[in-house]
Protein backbone atom coordinates (compact mmCIF):
# COMPACT_ATOMS: atom_id res chain seq x y z
CA UNK A 1 0.00 0.00 0.00
CA UNK A 2 1.43 3.46 -1.12
CA UNK A 3 2.16 5.37 2.05
CA UNK A 4 3.20 9.33 3.15
CA UNK A 5 4.52 10.42 5.31
CA UNK A 6 3.84 13.77 6.66
CA UNK A 7 6.44 15.70 9.05
CA UNK A 8 4.11 18.21 11.37
CA UNK A 9 5.87 22.08 11.88
CA UNK A 10 2.51 22.38 14.18
CA UNK A 11 0.23 24.22 11.91
CA UNK A 12 -3.08 24.19 12.34
CA UNK A 13 -4.26 23.12 9.11
CA UNK A 14 -1.23 19.82 8.68
CA UNK A 15 -4.21 17.58 9.04
CA UNK A 16 -5.80 19.32 5.73
CA UNK A 17 -2.66 17.98 3.81
CA UNK A 18 -3.57 14.83 5.40
CA UNK A 19 -6.93 15.11 4.82
CA UNK A 20 -6.17 16.08 0.72
CA UNK A 21 -3.96 13.29 0.22
CA UNK A 22 -5.98 10.36 1.64
CA UNK A 23 -9.26 11.85 -0.76
CA UNK A 24 -7.07 11.14 -3.28
CA UNK A 25 -6.84 7.69 -2.42
CA UNK A 26 -3.54 6.99 -0.97
CA UNK A 27 -2.87 6.22 3.00
CA UNK A 28 -1.09 8.89 4.75
CA UNK A 29 0.28 9.20 8.69
CA UNK A 30 1.46 12.67 10.36
CA UNK A 31 4.17 12.38 12.22
CA UNK A 32 5.69 15.31 14.56
CA UNK A 33 8.59 17.27 13.47
CA UNK A 34 10.75 15.86 16.53
CA UNK A 35 10.61 12.62 15.19
CA UNK A 36 13.77 11.17 13.45
CA UNK A 37 14.84 10.30 9.83
CA UNK A 38 15.20 6.60 10.62
CA UNK A 39 12.24 6.43 12.20
CA UNK A 40 10.60 7.89 9.26
CA UNK A 41 12.86 5.93 6.82
CA UNK A 42 11.58 2.42 8.76
CA UNK A 43 7.95 3.32 7.91
CA UNK A 44 9.20 3.00 4.43
CA UNK A 45 7.08 6.05 2.77
CA UNK A 46 6.63 6.73 -0.92
CA UNK A 47 6.90 10.73 -0.35
CA UNK A 48 7.15 12.93 2.37
CA UNK A 49 5.31 16.23 3.06
CA UNK A 50 7.02 19.07 5.10
CA UNK A 51 4.01 20.78 6.76
CA UNK A 52 3.68 24.75 7.08
CA UNK A 53 4.32 25.83 10.86
CA UNK A 54 3.67 28.90 13.29
CA UNK A 55 7.34 29.52 13.45
CA UNK A 56 10.35 32.16 12.22
CA UNK A 57 13.06 29.44 10.98
CA UNK A 58 15.76 31.64 12.18
CA UNK A 59 14.15 32.05 15.86
CA UNK A 60 16.46 29.75 18.37
CA UNK A 61 13.60 27.70 19.54
CA UNK A 62 12.23 26.92 16.02
CA UNK A 63 11.55 23.24 14.90
CA UNK A 64 14.65 21.92 12.78
CA UNK A 65 15.03 19.84 9.51
CA UNK A 66 16.09 16.25 10.30
CA UNK A 67 18.42 16.10 7.07
CA UNK A 68 18.27 12.63 7.27
CA UNK A 69 14.24 12.68 5.59
CA UNK A 70 16.46 13.87 2.09
CA UNK A 71 18.48 11.13 2.54
CA UNK A 72 15.79 8.42 2.29
CA UNK A 73 15.97 8.55 -1.00
CA UNK A 74 11.63 9.65 -1.82
CA UNK A 75 10.38 12.51 -3.33
CA UNK A 76 9.93 15.77 -0.71
CA UNK A 77 7.15 18.61 -0.87
CA UNK A 78 7.67 21.21 1.35
CA UNK A 79 5.07 23.75 2.45
CA UNK A 80 5.44 27.40 4.00
CA UNK A 81 7.63 26.78 6.89
CA UNK A 82 8.64 23.23 4.83
CA UNK A 83 9.91 25.17 2.11
CA UNK A 84 11.60 27.94 4.11
CA UNK A 85 13.34 24.74 6.30
CA UNK A 86 14.62 23.55 2.99
CA UNK A 87 15.63 26.67 1.94
CA UNK A 88 17.34 27.53 4.89
CA UNK A 89 19.31 24.02 4.90
CA UNK A 90 20.54 23.51 1.06
CA UNK A 91 21.95 26.74 1.11
CA UNK A 92 19.05 29.34 0.36
CA UNK A 93 18.19 32.53 2.04
CA UNK A 94 15.72 33.65 3.69
CA UNK A 95 14.56 37.11 4.46
CA UNK A 96 11.34 38.68 6.75
CA UNK A 97 8.86 39.91 4.83
CA UNK A 98 7.68 44.16 5.29
CA UNK A 99 4.26 42.91 6.19
CA UNK A 100 2.76 39.11 7.23
CA UNK A 101 1.20 38.04 4.04
CA UNK A 102 -2.01 36.41 4.81
CA UNK A 103 -4.84 35.70 2.12
CA UNK A 104 -5.81 35.16 -1.75
CA UNK A 105 -2.65 35.62 -4.40
CA UNK A 106 -2.12 35.66 -7.84
CA UNK A 107 0.30 32.77 -8.80
CA UNK A 108 2.11 32.91 -12.01
CA UNK A 109 3.90 29.62 -13.32
CA UNK A 110 7.15 30.74 -14.20
CA UNK A 111 9.06 27.82 -14.69
CA UNK A 112 8.51 24.55 -15.45
CA UNK A 113 7.24 21.83 -12.76
CA UNK A 114 5.52 18.87 -12.84
CA UNK A 115 2.96 20.30 -10.34
CA UNK A 116 1.73 22.36 -13.20
CA UNK A 117 1.02 19.19 -15.19
CA UNK A 118 -2.65 19.96 -16.78
CA UNK A 119 -2.72 23.65 -15.07
CA UNK A 120 -2.60 26.77 -17.00
CA UNK A 121 -0.41 30.28 -17.09
CA UNK A 122 -1.73 30.88 -13.18
CA UNK A 123 -3.37 30.16 -10.30
CA UNK A 124 -5.27 31.48 -7.57
CA UNK A 125 -3.33 30.79 -3.70
CA UNK A 126 -3.88 31.20 -0.65
CA UNK A 127 -0.63 32.75 1.54
CA UNK A 128 -0.25 32.60 5.44
CA UNK A 129 3.67 33.72 5.43
CA UNK A 130 5.91 36.14 7.73
CA UNK A 131 9.55 35.06 5.98
CA UNK A 132 10.06 34.22 2.39
CA UNK A 133 12.53 32.96 0.56
CA UNK A 134 14.94 35.99 -1.16
CA UNK A 135 17.72 33.06 -2.81
CA UNK A 136 16.63 29.60 -4.12
CA UNK A 137 19.65 26.94 -2.82
CA UNK A 138 22.03 25.28 -6.06
CA UNK A 139 19.94 23.12 -7.74
CA UNK A 140 16.31 24.68 -7.57
CA UNK A 141 14.83 26.50 -10.19
CA UNK A 142 12.13 28.84 -9.34
CA UNK A 143 8.90 28.10 -10.73
CA UNK A 144 6.47 30.25 -9.54
CA UNK A 145 5.94 34.01 -8.38
CA UNK A 146 3.37 36.59 -6.96
CA UNK A 147 3.50 40.44 -7.40
CA UNK A 148 4.76 40.48 -4.18
CA UNK A 149 6.99 37.13 -3.78
CA UNK A 150 9.59 36.44 -6.04
CA UNK A 151 10.30 33.04 -5.12
CA UNK A 152 6.60 31.41 -4.18
CA UNK A 153 7.89 27.89 -5.40
CA UNK A 154 10.61 26.37 -6.16
CA UNK A 155 11.56 22.88 -7.41
CA UNK A 156 14.35 20.18 -7.78
CA UNK A 157 13.34 18.04 -10.55
CA UNK A 158 16.39 16.17 -10.40
CA UNK A 159 15.81 15.08 -6.82
CA UNK A 160 12.64 15.35 -6.87
CA UNK A 161 12.23 18.12 -4.32
CA UNK A 162 9.41 20.52 -4.79
CA UNK A 163 8.83 23.66 -2.12
CA UNK A 164 5.94 25.88 -2.20
CA UNK A 165 5.55 29.26 -0.12
CA UNK A 166 1.72 29.29 -0.10
CA UNK A 167 -1.15 26.50 1.31
CA UNK A 168 -2.30 24.03 -1.21
CA UNK A 169 -4.30 21.84 1.38
CA UNK A 170 -6.59 24.46 1.78
CA UNK A 171 -10.02 24.72 -0.13
CA UNK A 172 -9.37 29.07 -0.97
CA UNK A 173 -6.14 27.33 -3.43
CA UNK A 174 -7.96 26.48 -6.35
CA UNK A 175 -5.53 24.04 -8.09
CA UNK A 176 -4.29 23.18 -4.73
CA UNK A 177 -5.37 19.82 -4.96
CA UNK A 178 -4.71 19.20 -8.47
CA UNK A 179 -0.96 19.98 -7.51
CA UNK A 180 -1.02 17.48 -4.44
CA UNK A 181 -2.37 14.86 -6.80
CA UNK A 182 0.59 15.99 -9.65
CA UNK A 183 3.19 15.51 -6.37
CA UNK A 184 1.46 12.35 -5.98
CA UNK A 185 0.88 10.62 -8.62
CA UNK A 186 3.26 12.44 -11.11
CA UNK A 187 6.57 12.47 -9.22
CA UNK A 188 6.20 9.81 -6.71
CA UNK A 189 4.09 7.93 -8.72
CA UNK A 190 2.19 6.45 -6.06
CA UNK A 191 -1.13 3.90 -6.20
CA UNK A 192 -4.66 5.01 -5.30
CA UNK A 193 -4.93 1.92 -3.55
CA UNK A 194 -6.52 3.24 -0.27
CA UNK A 195 -10.34 3.88 0.60
CA UNK A 196 -13.05 3.64 3.74
CA UNK A 197 -13.26 -0.17 3.33
CA UNK A 198 -9.16 -0.90 3.75
CA UNK A 199 -9.31 1.50 6.63
CA UNK A 200 -12.47 -0.39 8.32
CA UNK A 201 -10.98 -4.03 7.64
CA UNK A 202 -7.29 -2.58 8.72
CA UNK A 203 -8.52 -1.29 12.22
CA UNK A 204 -10.55 -4.44 13.11
CA UNK A 205 -8.19 -6.25 12.45
CA UNK A 206 -5.76 -3.91 14.87
CA UNK A 207 -8.08 -3.72 17.19
CA UNK A 208 -8.19 -7.23 17.43
CA UNK A 209 -4.81 -7.92 18.19
CA UNK A 210 -4.26 -5.38 20.54
CA UNK A 211 -7.39 -6.36 22.72
CA UNK A 212 -6.16 -10.07 22.17
CA UNK A 213 -7.78 -11.88 25.09
CA UNK A 214 -8.79 -8.56 26.80
CA UNK A 215 -12.28 -6.45 27.18
CA UNK A 216 -13.05 -3.20 26.54
CA UNK A 217 -15.02 -0.62 27.67
CA UNK A 218 -16.72 1.95 24.91
CA UNK A 219 -17.66 5.60 25.81
CA UNK A 220 -20.59 5.52 24.05
CA UNK A 221 -22.70 8.92 23.75
CA UNK A 222 -25.24 7.87 20.27
CA UNK A 223 -23.75 9.88 17.86
CA UNK A 224 -21.85 9.34 14.92
CA UNK A 225 -18.48 8.78 16.38
CA UNK A 226 -18.88 6.51 19.24
CA UNK A 227 -21.42 4.88 17.07
CA UNK A 228 -19.00 4.09 14.45
CA UNK A 229 -16.23 2.95 17.03
CA UNK A 230 -18.55 0.62 18.96
CA UNK A 231 -19.91 -1.04 15.59
CA UNK A 232 -16.09 -1.41 14.29
CA UNK A 233 -14.81 -2.89 18.01
CA UNK A 234 -17.98 -5.22 17.50
CA UNK A 235 -17.02 -6.19 14.70
CA UNK A 236 -13.34 -6.93 16.03
CA UNK A 237 -14.07 -8.45 19.52
CA UNK A 238 -17.94 -9.01 19.74
CA UNK A 239 -19.34 -9.29 23.23
CA UNK A 240 -16.03 -8.54 24.65
CA UNK A 241 -16.86 -4.58 23.98
CA UNK A 242 -18.65 -3.75 26.74
CA UNK A 243 -21.00 -0.30 25.67
CA UNK A 244 -22.26 2.17 28.66
CA UNK A 245 -24.21 5.21 27.40
CA UNK A 246 -23.86 7.78 30.39
CA UNK A 247 -27.06 10.39 30.70
CA UNK A 248 -24.73 12.97 32.20
CA UNK A 249 -27.44 15.78 33.14
CA UNK A 250 -26.85 18.22 30.18
CA UNK A 251 -28.17 16.09 27.01
CA UNK A 252 -31.04 17.31 24.69
CA UNK A 253 -35.01 16.42 25.46
CA UNK A 254 -35.40 12.53 25.45
CA UNK A 255 -31.91 11.86 23.98
CA UNK A 256 -30.35 9.17 26.56
CA UNK A 257 -34.03 7.08 25.88
CA UNK A 258 -33.85 7.68 22.17
CA UNK A 259 -30.10 6.87 22.32
CA UNK A 260 -30.31 3.41 23.72
CA UNK A 261 -33.69 2.47 21.79
CA UNK A 262 -32.15 3.04 18.21
CA UNK A 263 -28.58 1.52 19.73
CA UNK A 264 -30.42 -1.40 20.35
CA UNK A 265 -33.03 -1.77 17.44
CA UNK A 266 -29.87 -1.74 15.05
CA UNK A 267 -26.88 -3.69 16.63
CA UNK A 268 -26.38 -6.40 18.69
CA UNK A 269 -24.43 -4.62 20.97
CA UNK A 270 -23.35 -5.18 24.95
CA UNK A 271 -25.22 -1.98 26.01
CA UNK A 272 -25.86 -0.89 29.56
CA UNK A 273 -27.34 2.60 30.68
CA UNK A 274 -25.97 4.51 33.68
CA UNK A 275 -27.80 7.42 34.81
CA UNK A 276 -25.08 9.87 36.89
CA UNK A 277 -27.06 13.06 35.69
CA UNK A 278 -26.85 14.24 39.14
CA UNK A 279 -23.42 13.31 40.14
CA UNK A 280 -22.47 15.48 37.04
CA UNK A 281 -24.90 18.48 37.68
CA UNK A 282 -23.75 18.18 41.28
CA UNK A 283 -19.96 18.77 40.33
CA UNK A 284 -20.85 21.75 38.13
CA UNK A 285 -22.97 23.27 40.04
CA UNK A 286 -21.79 26.98 40.28
CA UNK A 287 -19.27 26.88 37.60
CA UNK A 288 -18.94 29.10 34.87
CA UNK A 289 -15.37 28.86 32.81
CA UNK A 290 -15.70 26.77 30.04
CA UNK A 291 -12.48 25.01 30.57
CA UNK A 292 -13.40 24.55 33.73
CA UNK A 293 -17.00 22.75 32.66
CA UNK A 294 -15.08 20.71 30.29
CA UNK A 295 -12.08 19.08 32.89
CA UNK A 296 -15.14 18.48 35.08
CA UNK A 297 -17.59 16.72 32.87
CA UNK A 298 -14.04 14.92 31.38
CA UNK A 299 -12.79 13.37 34.87
CA UNK A 300 -16.16 12.59 35.67
CA UNK A 301 -16.84 10.61 32.60
CA UNK A 302 -13.41 8.46 33.76
CA UNK A 303 -14.32 8.15 36.76
CA UNK A 304 -17.69 6.69 36.21
CA UNK A 305 -16.14 4.58 33.42
CA UNK A 306 -13.40 2.97 36.30
CA UNK A 307 -16.38 2.06 38.11
CA UNK A 308 -18.40 0.56 35.48
CA UNK A 309 -15.01 -1.34 34.49
CA UNK A 310 -14.35 -2.31 38.44
CA UNK A 311 -18.04 -3.82 38.87
CA UNK A 312 -17.25 -5.74 35.35
CA UNK A 313 -13.71 -7.31 36.60
CA UNK A 314 -15.42 -7.77 40.00
CA UNK A 315 -17.67 -10.63 38.01
CA UNK A 316 -14.23 -11.96 36.83
CA UNK A 317 -13.78 -10.16 33.44
CA UNK A 318 -10.26 -8.58 32.80
CA UNK A 319 -11.64 -4.69 31.14
CA UNK A 320 -8.14 -3.12 29.74
CA UNK A 321 -8.97 -0.72 27.43
CA UNK A 322 -11.15 2.34 27.12
CA UNK A 323 -12.51 3.19 23.87
CA UNK A 324 -13.56 6.31 22.48
CA UNK A 325 -14.67 8.18 19.68
CA UNK A 326 -11.93 10.80 19.61
CA UNK A 327 -11.31 12.42 15.77
CA UNK A 328 -8.63 14.58 14.13
CA UNK A 329 -10.27 17.76 15.01
CA UNK A 330 -10.77 17.13 18.38
CA UNK A 331 -6.63 16.64 18.73
CA UNK A 332 -5.41 18.83 16.89
CA UNK A 333 -7.39 21.76 18.50
CA UNK A 334 -7.11 20.21 22.20
CA UNK A 335 -2.72 19.25 22.54
CA UNK A 336 0.03 19.71 19.89
CA UNK A 337 0.48 15.82 20.17
CA UNK A 338 1.80 16.07 16.82
CA UNK A 339 4.34 19.44 16.53
CA UNK A 340 4.14 22.54 18.28
CA UNK A 341 0.85 23.93 17.26
CA UNK A 342 -0.94 26.27 19.53
CA UNK A 343 -3.66 25.15 22.15
CA UNK A 344 -7.07 26.34 21.13
CA UNK A 345 -9.19 24.16 23.42
CA UNK A 346 -9.44 21.38 25.55
CA UNK A 347 -12.28 18.41 24.48
CA UNK A 348 -13.58 15.72 27.48
CA UNK A 349 -11.97 13.16 25.66
CA UNK A 350 -8.48 14.08 25.34
CA UNK A 351 -7.44 17.20 27.08
CA UNK A 352 -9.48 16.11 30.27
CA UNK A 353 -8.04 12.28 31.12
CA UNK A 354 -6.21 12.66 34.48
CA UNK A 355 -3.06 11.41 34.75
CA UNK A 356 -3.37 7.85 35.45
CA UNK A 357 -5.72 5.48 34.31
CA UNK A 358 -6.77 1.89 35.02
CA UNK A 359 -7.38 1.09 31.28
CA UNK A 360 -5.56 2.04 28.26
CA UNK A 361 -7.08 4.29 25.27
CA UNK A 362 -8.29 2.60 21.98
CA UNK A 363 -9.22 5.57 19.43
CA UNK A 364 -9.07 4.10 16.50
CA UNK A 365 -10.96 7.06 14.78
CA UNK A 366 -8.19 9.84 15.90
CA UNK A 367 -6.53 10.30 12.38
CA UNK A 368 -10.57 10.58 10.24
CA UNK A 369 -12.38 13.99 9.97
CA UNK A 370 -16.14 13.55 10.48
CA UNK A 371 -16.93 12.86 6.56
CA UNK A 372 -14.92 10.23 6.85
CA UNK A 373 -16.07 8.95 9.62
CA UNK A 374 -19.60 8.87 8.14
CA UNK A 375 -17.69 7.17 5.09
CA UNK A 376 -16.58 3.97 7.52
CA UNK A 377 -19.74 4.25 8.71
CA UNK A 378 -21.61 3.57 5.33
CA UNK A 379 -19.14 0.80 4.69
CA UNK A 380 -20.28 -0.63 8.18
CA UNK A 381 -24.23 -0.58 7.68
CA UNK A 382 -25.27 1.61 9.33
CA UNK A 383 -28.06 3.62 9.30
CA UNK A 384 -28.16 6.81 7.29
CA UNK A 385 -30.25 8.34 10.51
CA UNK A 386 -27.31 7.72 12.83
CA UNK A 387 -24.57 8.82 10.50
CA UNK A 388 -26.30 11.94 9.79
CA UNK A 389 -26.77 13.09 13.04
CA UNK A 390 -25.73 16.75 14.16
CA UNK A 391 -22.29 16.68 15.82
CA UNK A 392 -23.03 17.02 19.83
CA UNK A 393 -20.11 17.88 22.17
CA UNK A 394 -19.19 15.52 24.69
CA UNK A 395 -19.80 18.46 27.12
CA UNK A 396 -23.49 18.81 25.79
CA UNK A 397 -25.63 21.27 26.85
CA UNK A 398 -22.99 22.55 29.12
CA UNK A 399 -21.05 24.46 27.02
CA UNK A 400 -24.06 25.69 25.24
CA UNK A 401 -25.32 27.38 28.36
CA UNK A 402 -23.01 30.37 28.85
CA UNK A 403 -22.36 31.01 32.29
CA UNK A 404 -23.57 28.49 35.28
CA UNK A 405 -25.82 25.42 34.66
CA UNK A 406 -29.45 25.35 36.14
CA UNK A 407 -32.08 22.88 36.18
CA UNK A 408 -34.37 26.06 34.95
CA UNK A 409 -31.60 27.11 32.32
CA UNK A 410 -31.28 23.20 31.18
CA UNK A 411 -34.63 23.09 30.55
CA UNK A 412 -35.10 26.54 28.87
CA UNK A 413 -32.08 25.84 26.41
CA UNK A 414 -33.76 21.82 25.65
CA UNK A 415 -37.00 23.29 24.19
CA UNK A 416 -35.70 25.87 22.42
CA UNK A 417 -32.74 23.48 20.43
CA UNK A 418 -35.77 20.78 19.80
CA UNK A 419 -37.54 23.36 18.07
CA UNK A 420 -34.70 24.55 16.30
CA UNK A 421 -33.74 20.46 15.76
CA UNK A 422 -37.49 20.55 14.07
CA UNK A 423 -37.48 23.16 12.00
CA UNK A 424 -34.28 22.01 10.08
CA UNK A 425 -36.09 18.68 9.69
CA UNK A 426 -39.36 19.99 8.74
CA UNK A 427 -38.00 22.21 6.09
CA UNK A 428 -35.16 20.24 4.91
CA UNK A 429 -32.28 21.94 5.84
CA UNK A 430 -31.14 19.28 8.48
CA UNK A 431 -28.64 17.47 5.72
CA UNK A 432 -27.90 20.49 4.33
CA UNK A 433 -25.77 22.21 7.19
CA UNK A 434 -23.37 20.96 9.12
CA UNK A 435 -25.05 21.28 12.79
CA UNK A 436 -27.52 23.81 14.07
CA UNK A 437 -28.32 24.26 17.57
CA UNK A 438 -29.71 27.02 19.73
CA UNK A 439 -27.29 28.78 22.99
CA UNK A 440 -28.42 29.91 26.07
CA UNK A 441 -26.72 33.66 26.82
CA UNK A 442 -25.99 34.88 30.25
CA UNK A 443 -28.08 37.76 29.85
CA UNK A 444 -31.83 39.24 29.97
CA UNK A 445 -33.33 41.60 27.68
CA UNK A 446 -36.65 43.60 28.01
CA UNK A 447 -39.39 42.87 26.14
CA UNK A 448 -43.29 42.98 25.50
CA UNK A 449 -45.50 39.84 25.13
CA UNK A 450 -48.96 41.08 25.46
CA UNK A 451 -49.60 44.44 27.34
CA UNK A 452 -46.66 43.46 29.67
CA UNK A 453 -42.98 44.08 30.06
CA UNK A 454 -40.70 41.39 30.02
CA UNK A 455 -37.02 40.65 31.12
CA UNK A 456 -35.68 37.35 29.92
CA UNK A 457 -33.17 35.26 28.15
CA UNK A 458 -31.82 35.31 25.21
CA UNK A 459 -30.85 32.40 22.83
CA UNK A 460 -28.67 32.73 20.07
CA UNK A 461 -28.94 30.39 17.02
CA UNK A 462 -25.55 28.18 15.69
CA UNK A 463 -26.12 26.95 12.38
CA UNK A 464 -22.83 26.48 10.15
CA UNK A 465 -21.98 24.54 7.18
CA UNK A 466 -18.76 22.77 7.22
CA UNK A 467 -16.83 19.85 5.66
CA UNK A 468 -14.67 18.52 8.59
CA UNK A 469 -15.26 21.42 11.05
CA UNK A 470 -11.59 23.09 11.11
CA UNK A 471 -13.32 25.62 8.73
CA UNK A 472 -16.93 26.52 9.05
CA UNK A 473 -18.83 29.67 8.00
CA UNK A 474 -22.65 30.37 9.16
CA UNK A 475 -25.60 28.71 7.18
CA UNK A 476 -27.41 31.24 4.73
CA UNK A 477 -30.93 29.64 5.89
CA UNK A 478 -34.23 31.51 4.54
CA UNK A 479 -35.61 34.16 6.66
CA UNK A 480 -39.19 32.23 6.80
CA UNK A 481 -37.35 29.62 8.29
CA UNK A 482 -35.72 31.42 11.07
CA UNK A 483 -38.72 33.12 11.57
CA UNK A 484 -40.32 30.15 12.44
CA UNK A 485 -37.82 29.42 14.71
CA UNK A 486 -37.85 32.55 16.65
CA UNK A 487 -41.64 32.81 16.79
CA UNK A 488 -41.69 29.44 17.98
CA UNK A 489 -39.05 29.98 20.80
CA UNK A 490 -40.84 33.07 22.02
CA UNK A 491 -44.26 32.00 22.23
CA UNK A 492 -43.29 28.10 23.26
CA UNK A 493 -40.22 28.95 25.63
CA UNK A 494 -41.13 30.36 29.06
CA UNK A 495 -38.50 32.20 29.91
CA UNK A 496 -37.27 33.62 26.46
CA UNK A 497 -38.35 36.95 24.83
CA UNK A 498 -35.67 37.37 22.34
CA UNK A 499 -33.71 35.39 19.51
CA UNK A 500 -30.55 36.18 17.91
CA UNK A 501 -28.53 34.76 15.06
CA UNK A 502 -24.88 33.88 15.52
CA UNK A 503 -23.19 34.92 11.37
CA UNK A 504 -19.04 34.65 12.57
CA UNK A 505 -17.07 31.93 10.72
CA UNK A 506 -14.74 29.59 11.58
CA UNK A 507 -12.33 31.06 12.13
CA UNK A 508 -11.73 33.35 14.16
CA UNK A 509 -14.75 32.13 15.98
CA UNK A 510 -15.23 27.98 16.79
CA UNK A 511 -18.62 26.61 16.40
CA UNK A 512 -19.69 26.06 19.78
CA UNK A 513 -19.08 29.08 21.88
CA UNK A 514 -17.26 27.24 24.84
Amino acid sequence: MSKVIIIDYGSQVTQLIARRVRELGVYSEIHPCQVKADKIKALQPDAIILSGGPASVGEEDAPKLDMGLLEIGVPVLGICYGMQLLAHNLGGELSQSETREYGPAELEFCGKSTLWNGLGKSSRVWMSHGDKVSKAPQGFDVCGKTSTLGIAAMCDEKRKIYALQFHPEVHHSLDGTAMIKNFLFEVAHLKADWNMHNFAERVIEECREKVGGGHVICALSGGVDSTVVAVLLNKAIGHKLHCIFVNNGVLRENEGEEVVNYLREHFDLNLKYVDASKLFLDKLAGVDDPEKKRKIIGHTFIDVFEQEANAIKAGGVSVKFLAQGTLYPDVIESVSHKGPSAVIKSHHNVGGLPEKMDMDLIEPLRELFKDEVRAVGAELGIPESVLWRHPFPGPGLAIRIIGKITEERLNILRKADTIVQEELRASGWYRKVWQGFAVLLPLKTVGVMGDGRTYESVIALRIVDSVDAMTADWSRIPEDVLAKMSTRIINEVRGVNRVVLDISPKPPSTIEWE
